[in-house]
């Protein structure tokens, strides 16, 4: 694959689209379309946080991307009425760097760290004591002279985000008291999330195409959002800018996301693992050498949505393609269950 290929389906949010992604990102529960579960139940710990005038427990976001961690922890601090201090694990590479920040945190603020699993051992280490006692360690000089002091920070909320629960270390994910795993979104949900997104936007368009646009978002609100531009843009030159089902699919065919969601990417893995190794099964590094792509790109990103979406299956030996997958590329299904004569998979790959 090209590594500068755009893909209209990748969740992950780009940089040239960052400020309009936040024009549409809801501001209160109210707006909030879509995890009723986890929704209501912060909405519950948030007016109790309030009524014994306490800052909120430490909150753990886990799920893919784009489905809306970023919004969540946004809508805390708007509920709060707190102010929400934002950054990363990556960037987070020192313990001055996170003393800094939980020292001018005010009581109550939120302290949002995005893909939190990515934090260093040493600035953990840090973030034991702030989250737990709300109490900071510094280590003033260096050697046997060296002594410990610690200082007191004001109570705050962590609001942490990640895509692999399984890397956070454990002492670190004990500390937080309420831990909501997000859920890919269904068509009618993402519907509402384009209704709202196009009336923000200023477009014209059709329930009906609005519903194709969702259908196509791979349960996904930031690539709901993505195609519903795109849309826009065909209906803009080709349909007097109106939204309708049939301008929906011609604009999506244009763009190569086909029904199940599914682009050029996806299809091409897919097709790939059916032309060149009998449908599978095929080793995870086999695959990304094939691919032209990452162990962990192939692993975070293609394929999550081909396995929600029933096409591919990962089973002891490798990458198997399934029934549905031959099905949607009207592909020949092999005679002999699971295949004959595939390449062995490597030593390191039995456990995918």
């Amino acid at each position: 694959m090209n590594d500068d290929e755009i893909r209209l389906s990748d969740p992950e949010v780009r940089l040239e689209e960052e400020e309009l992604e936040v024009s549409l990102r809801p501001r209160s529960f109210n707006d909030f379309i879509g995890q009723d579960s986890v929704r209501d139940q912060l909405s519950i710990f948030i007016e109790a946080a309030q009524g014994r005038r306490e800052a909120l427990d430490h909150v753990l976001l886990v799920g893919p991307p784009g489905l809306g961690k970023t919004t969540l922890a946004g809508i805390i601090a708007g509920e709060m009425g707190v102010s929400i201090r934002t950054t990363s694990g990556p960037a987070l590479e020192r313990k001055a760097d996170i003393a800094a920040i939980l020292t001018n945190l005010q009581e109550g603020d939120i302290l949002f760290i995005d893909e939190i699993h990515r934090l260093g051992r040493s600035v953990e280490e840090v973030l034991y004591p702030a989250m737990e006692d709300y109490q900071l360690d510094i280590i003033i000089g260096q050697g046997p002279s060296a002594r410990t002091i610690r200082l007191d920070v004001p109570p705050f909320t962590m609001v942490g985000a990640t895509t692999r629960a399984g890397l956070i270390t454990t002492p670190l994910r004990d500390r937080f008291g309420v831990t909501h795993r997000l859920e890919y979104y269904n068509a009618a949900e993402l519907s509402k999330i384009a209704a709202r997104s196009a009336s923000i936007l200023g477009v014209e368009a059709e329930a009906d195409g609005l519903m194709e646009i969702a259908s196509r978002s791979r349960g996904t609100p930031r690539v709901c959002n993505r195609l519903l531009r795109r849309v826009r843009d065909y209906a803009q030159v080709k349909a007097e800018g109106r939204i309708t089902r049939d301008i929906a699919r011609s604009a999506l065919g244009l763009l190569e996301v086909d029904g199940e969601g599914l682009d050029k990417v996806d299809r091409e893995i897919l097709r790939l693992i059916i032309e060149k190794f009998d449908g599978g099964p095929v080793g995870l590094s086999t695959l990304a050498v094939a691919v032209g792509e990452e162990r962990d790109t192939i692993e975070d990103v293609y394929e999550p949505y081909l396995l929600q979406r029933g096409m591919l299956k990962r089973t002891p030996r490798g990458r198997v393609v399934t029934r549905l997958a031959y099905e949607h590329l009207d592909a020949t299904t092999p005679g002999t269950a699971g295949g004959q004569g595939r390449e062995a998979p490597a030593a390191e790959e039995k456990l995918f």
